[in-house]
Formats: C-alpha cells, structure tokens, sequence
C-alpha cells in the first residue's frame, strides 16, 4: 500500500514539475516576442531619419515636392484612405531588406496637403501648414528672410518587419 501511494506521490509531482516547465517555457517565448517587438519599433527610427534627410536635402526645392515621387516613397497628397495596416508596402521606400537582425526597413511621406501639384498656398488647396515668421515679425524670424513662408506638414510612416513576423509602425508629423 505504501508503495502504490507513492507511486501516485510521484507522478503527481511529476505533472507538477512538467506543467511548471511548460509555463517557465511559454514566458520566455513572451518575453522573446517583446523583445522582437522593441527592437522593431526602435529600428523604425531609422526609416524616418532617412525620411526626414530625404525632405531637407537642399536639391529638393518646394517646386518638386509639389509632385509625387513613388520611387522615393513620397506622396503629394495626404491620401484619406491611407492606413498603415492596409497599405501596399511595395509602394514605399525600401530603407533595407536585412539590417543584420532581420528587420525591413521601408517608409513613405505624404504631404500633408489635399491636391497634388499645387502649392500649399494655392487658392484651390487645403493643406495642414505653419507660417514661418519674417525678419519683420515680432517672433524673431532670421534677417535673412523679409517674408513670412508657408510650409506644409509632412506625415512620414515607417513600418518594420521583423524576425517572427514582427510588424511595428511609428507616424512622426513634421514640417
């Protein structure tokens, strides 16, 4: 009798230790999946540095950007059925196929206005815009420039894909 009872003592805490290694397990695949996750949503941090050196290049004047460039990922217009989650990300910028941890980079810019071609200040536009103050303006605009000038918001979406079928986006508005 002694015998069968510990028998069935031992398979219990052989359950027991199983179960315990199981949940031990199923965290350190959690824990391994944020992690992924982290690393993605900072890797996104470079697709929107190479967005925003992309827009500030000197070359780049306002007259170009009034028109789309899809090879550069970058789109005239706001686009009111953008959505990151649905979004062809063949249409984008590709920043990187592998940065060395798997991870591909792309982004895509969109000017925050409603008609491509035209100039934020047009009369037919709408566009999300700041005024720079002038030289003469009480804010402390620059001496270098006599008018205030009108400059677009631009939204530039980045989206990672990572190891494990990560996907992470980050949206930075900016002008």
């Amino acid at each position: 009798m002694v015998i069968l009872i510990a028998l069935i003592m031992l398979v219990a805490m052989t359950m027991a230790g199983l179960t315990m290694m199981r949940g031990t397990g199923i965290g350190l695949g959690i824990a391994g999946n944020l992690a992924f996750k982290q690393t993605a949503t900072s890797v996104a941090d470079v697709g929107v540095e190479n967005a925003i050196t992309w827009l500030t290049d000197p070359l780049r004047t306002a007259e170009i950007l009034k028109t789309d460039d899809t090879a550069a990922g970058y789109y005239s217009s706001w686009g009111t059925d953008f959505s990151p989650i649905t979004y062809d990300w063949t249409n984008s910028k590709l920043l990187t196929a592998d940065d060395g941890l798997g991870n591909e980079v792309r982004y895509v810019i969109h000017r925050l206005c409603e008609t491509a071609g035209l100039a934020p200040n047009a009369i037919l536009q709408k566009c999300a815009t700041v005024t720079t103050p002038g030289a003469d303006s009480s804010k402390g605009g620059d001496a270098s420039s006599l008018l205030a000038s009108i400059q677009p918001y631009y939204r530039v979406t980045s989206r990672v894909r990572g190891p494990r079928n990560t996907v992470s986006y980050i949206q930075v508005i900016m002008y």
